[in-house]
């Protein structure tokens, strides 16, 4: 199998296998729905991406392989089966890329591309494949001569039992796309479960609620363990120190959930490095593009675009970007939501009115469907503590935030914090390409 085709090579998690192979010499090429600036880049890498998906864009690859949430009429999956070609879920065709590896496995609800990020810049020769793009080196894939693969592993759709584990690292286990789990809890803890016993070790979040319940030999991290925290900016940069195991680290970025995410890369990493070693690397780390991504800074003004779609995650970060307003002298923070998929907007309702105690503004988009049907919420009602403010879409230009209803602008802000959380479109409106 040298040639592969994916639908749906757009996303994230697609794109980075997409790269993998061809930074290994497969001939590789893909599709999608529309032009963005990741499908731009797969372009100039030299990876033939087509625009939009159509049954002439199914050459005769070996294997056609589609992201989760491709139908089975699409055009080209259609094509390839009427060709006699082979096609593979993205989970299907894991085995050919980890089977051969000592994979580091990463999988949580939240705080596992950030995790997964800071393993890879510990590990620096190791082979890496990332759901987030790394500052370091500018991609969600890395292709070195090693027998290590950091990976970050995906519960979305079960995956991640299939990643073959050397390692299981487990940020926590919150519930979260239930629906690919019929809403069994039983269901998904049973994935948790098989997927830690499949690895020869496991490194875990000590304070998890499940975990507290496994009785497997694990290597459990608890955030108390930090004997202190503290915060600095350095040109115009965040830093978070913190001493682990009589060591201190210092990694990019901000917050009590960013220490607990890089004591877990710390311990798995231990296993191949000495601690100086992992002091040193780890200052490679750069952050991820959105995660707590700083598009904009000024003395009085700050953008940021954060990938967070689920409570706890936005709750955490935008304490974490209050700490930051404050050591900057930057006295409002407003909230950009964008709410990701009807089904998650319900299950988490509650959470979500709670997670945004701390914002002193909040403005809501309509929500990112994802392909859901639309479900209605009164919105109006349940954030009603918040009163938020209901826009259609944000245009940013320069350090001008321009709130616009049917093409009217209601409001521009350019002073203050602004940070837009979301896992849609809302970060190529935010970085000025909508």
């Amino acid at each position: 199998m040298h040639n592969v085709h994916f639908v749906g090579i757009g996303g994230i998690g697609l794109s980075a296998i997409a790269r993998y192979l061809h930074q290994n010499g497969y001939r590789v090429s893909g599709s999608d729905i529309y032009e963005t600036s990741l499908t731009s880049s797969l372009r100039k890498e030299g990876i033939e991406v087509f625009i939009p998906q159509k049954e002439e864009n199914i050459k005769n690859p070996d294997a056609v392989v589609y992201t989760a949430v491709v139908k089975e009429d699409n055009p080209e999956i259609k094509a390839a089966k009427k060709k006699g070609i082979k096609t593979y879920s993205r989970r299907e065709f894991l085995p050919f890329i980890v089977n051969d590896k000592k994979v580091i496995s990463v999988c949580g609800a939240h705080g596992k591309s950030t995790t997964t990020a800071i393993l890879a810049s510990i590990l620096k020769d190791a082979n890496a494949l990332i759901g987030a793009e790394s500052k370091e080196f500018k991609s969600n894939a890395r292709v070195k001569r090693s027998e290590l693969l950091v990976f970050e592993a995906d519960e979305s759709d079960g995956s991640f039992v299939d990643s073959n584990p050397f390692i299981a690292v487990v940020t926590n286990t919150e519930p979260e796309h239930m629906e690919f789990y019929s809403h069994n809890l039983q269901k998904f803890y049973s994935h948790y479960e098989e997927f830690l016993k499949k690895a020869k070790l496991r490194v875990v979040n000590g304070d998890d609620e499940f975990i507290k319940k496994l009785d497997l030999p694990m290597k459990k991290v608890y955030l108390n363990e930090a004997k202190y925290i503290r915060y600095e900016i350095r040109n115009s940069l965040p830093k978070t120190i913190f001493e682990y195991k009589s060591r201190e680290f210092e990694v990019y970025g901000f917050g009590e959930y960013l220490v607990l995410d890089a004591m877990l890369a710390i311990e798995a990493a231990s296993e191949f490095l000495n601690l100086d070693e992992i002091a040193e690397n780890i200052k490679n780390y750069a952050g991820i593009k959105k995660r707590f991504d700083i598009l904009r800074h000024t003395d009085d003004f700050v953008l940021i675009d954060d990938y967070g779609h689920h409570p706890t995650e936005i709750k955490a970060t935008l304490h974490s970007a209050k700490e930051y307003a404050k050591l900057n002298g930057i006295g409002k923070v407003t909230v950009i939501w964008q709410p990701h998929k009807y089904s998650r907007t319900v299950d988490n309702l509650e959470g979500f009115v709670e997670c945004f105690n701390e914002a002193d503004e909040l403005i809501i988009l309509p929500v990112w469907a994802a392909g859901e049907e639309k479900i209605e919420i009164d919105f109006e009602k349940y954030f009603a503590k918040h009163n938020p403010q209901f826009v259609e879409r944000v245009k940013v230009d320069g350090n001008n935030v321009m709130l616009i209803n049917k093409d009217k602008i209601l409001k521009i802000i350019n002073k203050g914090l602004v940070i837009g959380f979301g896992a849609g479109d809302i970060t190529y409106q935010l970085r000025g390409y909508m």
